[in-house]
C-alpha cells in the first residue's frame, strides 16, 4: 500500500506575515506619496504660473516698463546741457534715446516675446531665484525680494500670528461651551451675532480708530510702535502691545461670533450620535464623554483649520495692514501690486503656494496618526 501523501503546509508563519504587511503597508504609502507629491507639484506649477500672467497683466506691465525707460532714457538725454549735448541735432539726440533704450531692454530681457520670458519666470519662481524688486526697496536699502519679505514677516506674524491663535482658541473654547448649553440665552445670543462675520476686519478697524483714537484718545491710530520707538526693551514692547490693541480686537470681533457659531453646530452633531448615548448610558462624565466622543472625531477638521490658519499668516491681511499703517507682508504686498512690481508678488505667493502644498501633503499623514479609521493610500475605507 503506497504511503499516503503527506500535506503541504501553506500557511505563512506569523514572523512572514508581519513582514510581508509591513512591505506592503510600506509599497503602499510610497506608491501614494509619490503620485500624491507629482500632483501637488503640477497644481502649483499652474498656480504660479497663472500667478505669473496676472501680475504681469499677460504683458501689458511689460509695455509700462518700456515706457518708463523711454521716458527717463529721454529726460536724461534731452535735459542734458553740456556743450558736446547742445552740439547734437534732434536727429542724432533720437538716435541716442533709441540706442540706450535697446541696450537697456536687451539687458532686462524685455526684447523677447512675453510668452517666452513667462517660462523664464516660472523656472525662477519654481526655483525659490526670487531676483530683485523693481520699484522696492527693503529697510537696509535691498532691492532682493528675498529680504523685502523676510523684514516683514516678523511684523506680520506678531499681529496676524497673535489674533488668529486667539481668534481660534476661543472660538473653540466658546463653542464647547454653546454645545452643553444648547437653546440657552448665550447660544442664541451668539447665533443672532454670527453674521456679523460678514463684514471684514478692516471695517470694524475703522470704527474702533474713530472711537478709541479719534474721539478718546487713549490709543494710537495705527503702526507698530511710537515715533520715535522707545529705547528699551521694556519700553518698545509695552509700545507695541498698545498698536496691538486695535488690529487684534478688529479681527477677533469679524470672526470669532462666525467660527463659533460653526464649530458649536459641528459640536452638536457629534454629540447627538448614538455612541455618545451609549457613553452617557454607562455613566461615564462628561468632560470625558466630551474628551473622548464629540473632539475626537472632529480631531482631523480642528487641525486641518489650524494647520490652513498656520499657513494664511505668510499672506498677512492686505487692507488691514493698510488701514492700521502696519508694517507687515499684506501691506508690503498691496505697495507691490500698486507700483506694477511683479517680482514681489509672485515671490510671496510662490512661496504661499509651496506652504500650501507642503501643508496639504503632511495632513494626509495627521489624519492617519489621529484617526485609527484613515489609512494612508487605501480607497474604499471609512
Amino acid at each position: 500500500m503506497a504511503d499516503a501523501a503527506l500535506p503541504i503546509d501553506t500557511e505563512l508563519q506569523p514572523e512572514e506575515t508581519e513582514s510581508k504587511k509591513g512591505s506592503s503597508a510600506f509599497s503602499r504609502v510610497f506608491r501614494y506619496s509619490a503620485v500624491r507629491l507629482v500632483m501637488l507639484f503640477f497644481t502649483v506649477v499652474v498656480g504660479i504660473y497663472l500667478t505669473i500672467l496676472i501680475a504681469n497683466m499677460g504683458g501689458y506691465v511689460d509695455q509700462i516698463r518700456q515706457g518708463e525707460i523711454r521716458s527717463r532714457i529721454s529726460m536724461e538725454i534731452y535735459m542734458n546741457t553740456s556743450p558736446e549735448m547742445k552740439q547734437k541735432s534732434s536727429e542724432e539726440k533720437k538716435l541716442m534715446v533709441d540706442e540706450r533704450v535697446a541696450l537697456e531692454e536687451k539687458r532686462l530681457g524685455l526684447d523677447k516675446p512675453f510668452i517666452i520670458r513667462s517660462f523664464g519666470f516660472l523656472k525662477d519662481a519654481l526655483l525659490l531665484n526670487l531676483g530683485h524688486a523693481e520699484h522696492m526697496f527693503s529697510d537696509s536699502g535691498s532691492k532682493t525680494v528675498r529680504l523685502i519679505l523676510l523684514e516683514r514677516l516678523p511684523a506680520t506674524l506678531v499681529m496676524w500670528g497673535l489674533a488668529n491663535f486667539i481668534l481660534f482658541f476661543l472660538a473653540l473654547f466658546m463653542a464647547l461651551i454653546l454645545s452643553r448649553q444648547y437653546g440657552s440665552f448665550w447660544d442664541k445670543a451668539i447665533i443672532a451675532l454670527a453674521p456679523t462675520g460678514s463684514a471684514p476686519g478692516w471695517f470694524y478697524g475703522l470704527f474702533l480708530i474713530i472711537i478709541f483714537a479719534s474721539v478718546l484718545g487713549v490709543l494710537p491710530f495705527g503702526g507698530m510702535v511710537d515715533a520715535p520707538p522707545p529705547d528699551t526693551t521694556i519700553g518698545y514692547g509695552l509700545s507695541l502691545a498698545k498698536h496691538l490693541i486695535l488690529p487684534v480686537t478688529a479681527i477677533i470681533i469679524s470672526t470669532v461670533f462666525l467660527s463659533a457659531y460653526n464649530w458649536r453646530t459641528f459640536f452638536l452633531i457629534y454629540s447627538s450620535e448614538d455612541y455618545v448615548e451609549m457613553a452617557k448610558a454607562k455613566g461615564l462624565s462628561e468632560r470625558e464623554i466630551e474628551r473622548r466622543y464629540v473632539l475626537r472625531p472632529t480631531l482631523p477638521t480642528i487641525i486641518t483649520t489650524f494647520a490652513l490658519m498656520l499657513i494664511t499668516l505668510w499672506t498677512g491681511a492686505i487692507i488691514l495692514e493698510t488701514t492700521f499703517n502696519w508694517p507687515g507682508l499684506g501691506r508690503a504686498l498691496y505697495s507691490a501690486i500698486g507700483l506694477f512690481d511683479t517680482p514681489v508678488i509672485v515671490g510671496s505667493q510662490v512661496i504661499y503656494a509651496y506652504l500650501l502644498a507642503i501643508t496639504v501633503f503632511l495632513l494626509d499623514f495627521i489624519y492617519a496618526l489621529v484617526d485609527p479609521r484613515v489609512r494612508v493610500g487605501e480607497r474604499g475605507r471609512s
